[in-house]
């Protein structure tokens, strides 16, 4: 019964966005869109803006907050796994060519009035948490898995992944193709520098840079931080 329904549940998906997904935006796509996605989507708040050429896999399992703005090439996919979800919430702005995959078991969790740039990835299989208010530049990648690859004598791609999650507090700034490994916590207010490859924790109100990232100054006051913050970021 639960494979007949999840088939029938494509096929809607399938039928409603085949026949309105590329209704140009200067005609009445966004609306139209915005009215028929509701009987697709978990959830789907007021004041949406689709733009024509986005993708939706699994929509019954991806819910979008009130003023989510997608643009054109987005493309979100739930499939694969029943519990697997995505949220965009309040006023998400997902920029062109967005690539967003909950790949198995998986919840990516974007909070309210966060920005992602042009051509970024943010994907499983583990879980991925983005703060409020993060500016997620182009082309930086959020991935939330790691190859094993111990074994030389067997292929790489049959070894399995391992997935511990991401998370991205609130208020981060993550500059032009950062990227960011699974198993990392960026901490609040933290501005993570152009071409940087994150590997570890990073303290909030931290500036890093480089390959892999490394902290190089904080954005508090001197007189806020106690020691044991210094020795944290000293560490990175």
């Amino acid at each position: 019964m639960k494979k007949s329904n999840s088939k029938f549940k494509r096929f809607q998906e399938v039928l409603v966005t085949g026949l309105l997904g590329d209704l140009p935006t200067i005609a009445l796509g966004p609306k139209l869109r915005n009215l028929i996605y509701r009987s697709i989507l978990a959830n789907m708040g007021k004041s949406i803006y689709i733009q024509n050429g986005v993708e939706l896999l699994g929509a019954s399992n991806i819910k979008l907050g009130s003023g989510v703005h997608l643009f054109k090439g987005v493309r979100m996919d739930a499939l694969g796994h029943q519990n697997n979800k995505i949220i965009l919430e309040e006023g998400v702005a997902i920029e062109r060519n967005v690539d967003i995959g909950a790949l198995d078991n998986t919840q990516i969790y974007i909070d309210k009035g966060t920005f992602i740039g042009v051509g970024a990835c943010v994907a499983g299989p583990g879980n991925v948490k983005i703060g409020k208010r993060c500016l997620i530049a182009a082309h930086s990648g959020i991935f939330a898995n790691s190859h094993n690859y111990a074994d030389p004598l067997k292929y790489i791609a049959d070894q399995g992944v391992t997935c511990k999650g991401i998370t991205i507090e609130d208020d981060c700034w993550l500059g032009h193709t950062v990227t960011v490994i699974d198993g990392v916590t960026i901490g609040k207010g933290s501005v993570i520098g152009a071409g940087a490859v994150v590997t570890k924790d990073i303290p909030p109100y931290s500036i890093a840079v480089g390959t892999p990232a490394r902290v190089i100054k904080t954005r508090l006051p001197e007189e806020s931080i106690n020691p044991t913050d210094l020795e944290i970021i000293s560490r990175n």
